[in-house]
């Protein structure tokens, strides 16, 4: 179909209902199988999906009903839709941040219809893949096609498959038994190099790059054990790799794959089980798994298949974020379709101990207050942020914020007027939502929006903060206006009634070509007095690193380097081991 003709639709189709966000990462021409993809922009995470590991066995159906398609352009578009697509619409399509797109709708939508949505976005988040470039007329056309004929099931992923794919590179017998260099680990940074499938360790005090280590593909978060000396990083492609702080150079020491989509884990933090357990979860299958933390043997895996909190059964909920419990030796994993929160009683890994408590949907992320006693997490679809008492293994309150919730951890920071409080911004709407955190000393204040603020726009993926700053970040990484996408916004903690100082972040990163220079994720140094910013462009393209001074609010630094491909999620070892934020 000609762009010509795909415009005469738009006024129709985007009157209509929006399909949602179809995907994720920006790039230019698909990969090849089983490759990675360049780095993307949309709502939930235009941060991406993983990409469909080459070779997995599939199960295509037939729809009688759906455009033909040949085996070739169903393999081909099959991959695309995993890599771009599965992280808001589901591996079965049932929909989460993205709307349902299951052949029972898009079949009556029909083709053209499909294709200008696919091609020009529309205001609900969808991105627009052909007017942006990222994809041509040929593709948009295929995808069209695709998500007509029945999703493909991918396999399972057993306890045998996930040990068949354990490496450990050094047992833990041949591991040093102290610490053998002279890095300050407490300010090491941990760096998402999205599409390069690595991630790069960098000492906060030099600015200097330590190592570039192998890891999945977009490796989705950073965890540090409780004693600081293993970090954690999981991939898209739900590959965990376990890295050695203590080596004199910083390491693998052990991986696995722990299935097909994965973006969660974490270690078990509980006095007397440091280092001991550690959890993973998967979008696909739909599960989690517990392992021993110092090796990555798997030992139990729990199904999240069942009930949504609306008593409507549901295939695919997928496990969003994972925290671990300063309160008892117990995780909280967020299950995110069904929008119920499991309390994982690690101490007895045969016997497990089990409860689930109803939140809303769907689940993503979050992180605790500043007592570490209350979990805050987004309820994505529902506008909402869940609290869970986890003293108490109960919930506290389920909170109306801003449309598409998304705090990444949040920010914690004491309110000149209100008291403790934990700020969210989000993906939908310009607004930033704060709430009261503390049900003793400002009972009136607890679990409510105290106070919202107007930020830049949507698509704002992280709020930060430190407890010894006075002021609060807030990026909008997936605004579709690349003025506002290369800037972030910072308010005055002392006084949240005056307007936000907006500070162009990319321009301080003096990047020469085009690329999209998206800013990503505040990260504080531990000591509280810098703000770390990923300017993040494609792959092909120079990516940075901006240092800024948190209480001057300048560019300190910039750390550039050809290594730095597609730089995104920025993990400070202190601040995460501590929770910090």
């Amino acid at each position: 179909m000609r762009t010509r003709k795909l415009a005469s639709l738009v006024a129709l189709a985007l009157s209509s209902l929006a399909l949602g966000a179809m995907a994720q990462q920006t790039g230019g021409e698909p990969a090849k199988p089983g490759g990675p993809t360049t780095s993307t922009t949309s709502p939930e995470a235009r941060y991406g999906s993983a990409p469909y590991a080459a070779g997995s066995a599939m199960h295509q159906t037939s729809n009688p009903k759906a455009p033909p398609m040949t085996q070739e352009e169903f393999d081909r578009a099959r991959q695309i839709y995993f890599e771009r697509c599965a992280g808001c619409h589901g591996v079965l399509r049932k929909g989460a941040t993205g709307k349902p797109l299951t052949p029972d709708i898009t079949v009556e939508k029909g083709t053209e219809y499909l294709k200008v949505f696919i091609g020009y976005g529309s205001p609900a988040g969808m991105p627009n893949w052909l007017t942006s470039g990222e994809f041509d007329e040929k593709t948009v056309d295929l995808m069209a096609r695709y998500i007509q004929h029945d999703p493909p099931t991918p396999p399972e992923f057993s306890l045998e498959d996930m040990e068949k794919s354990r490496k450990e590179y050094i047992p833990v017998d041949k591991r040093p038994t102290k610490k053998m260099n002279n890095y300050n680990l407490n300010n090491l940074f941990s760096v998402t190099l999205r599409d390069a499938g690595e991630v790069a360790l960098i000492d906060g005090d030099t600015k200097q790059i330590i190592n570039i280590i192998k890891t999945g593909y977009a490796v989705h978060i950073s965890r540090m054990s409780a004693s600081g000396r293993y970090l954690y990083v999981i991939g898209r492609d739900a590959r965990l790799n376990l890295i050695d702080l203590w080596m004199e150079k910083p390491d693998n020491v052990a991986e696995m794959k722990v299935g097909l989509e994965a973006r969660s884990v974490e270690t078990s933090k509980f006095k007397g089980w440091e280092d001991k357990i550690a959890i993973a979860g998967t979008y696909w299958p739909p599960q989690f798994v517990l392992m021993d933390g110092d090796t990555l043997k798997p030992k139990k895996i729990v199904a999240t298949r069942g009930m949504t909190v609306d008593n409507e059964y549901h295939p695919e909920p997928r496990v969003a974020a994972i925290v671990a419990s300063h309160q008892k030796p117990e995780f909280l994993v967020n299950a995110k379709e069904t929008g119920k929160i499991w309390m994982v009683d690690y101490t007895d890994l045969t016997n497990l101990k089990l409860k689930q408590l109803d939140a809303a949907k769907f689940l993503h992320d979050g992180g605790f207050d500043s007592t570490r006693r209350y979990f805050l997490t987004a309820a994505n679809s529902s506008d909402k942020i869940a609290v869970v008492d986890t003293k108490e293994s109960k919930m506290a309150a389920v909170i109306p914020v801003g449309k598409i919730p998304h705090p990444g951890r949040g920010a914690n920071f004491i309110h000149p007027k209100f008291g403790p409080v934990w700020a969210t911004s989000g993906l939908g709407d310009e607004s930033i939502a704060i709430i009261g955190t503390d049900p003793k000393g400002h009972k009136a204040n607890a679990w409510k929006v105290v106070q919202s603020l107007k930020g830049q726009g949507g698509g704002s993926l992280f709020i930060k903060t430190h407890p010894k700053s006075t002021n609060l970040w807030v990026d909008t990484t997936l605004n579709p206006d690349a003025k506002i996408s290369q800037s972030v916004a910072v308010f005055d903690i002392k006084d949240l009634s005056k307007p936000p100082q907006i500070i162009d972040i990319a321009a301080c990163a003096g990047l020469k070509d085009d690329g999209a220079k998206r800013v990503v994720q505040p990260e504080y140094n531990q000591k509280g007095d810098e703000v770390w910013f990923s300017v993040w462009s494609a792959k092909d393209k120079e990516s940075a690193i901006v240092v800024v001074d948190d209480k001057t609010r300048t560019c300190k630094t910039t750390i550039k380097d050809a290594k730095l491909v597609t730089p995104t999620g920025k993990f400070n070892v202190f601040n995460t081991q501590h929770d910090v934020y």
